[in-house]
């Protein structure tokens, strides 16, 4: 059994956190840090870094608009 290390951004802000593991075979689980029951996203690092892009790029912006 592989013992995960998740991780939380060193920029988290009121409790609002996601967390990310390594998987050590290419993938990346990432998880709600205050509910980490409630499920995982499984990326490749492929689609993990193209996600990472996209937001730096602001290509989601709109969806965090008031």
């Amino acid at each position: 059994m592989t013992v995960l290390t998740w991780r939380k951004s060193s920029y988290t802000d009121n409790g609002m956190c996601v967390e990310m593991a390594d998987t050590g075979d290419g993938t990346i689980l990432v998880r709600n840090s205050n509910h980490p029951d409630a499920g995982t996203l499984v990326l490749t690092r492929a689609e993990l870094g193209d996600w990472l892009q996209r937001c730096k790029a602001g290509e989601f912006d709109h969806l965090t608009a008031g």
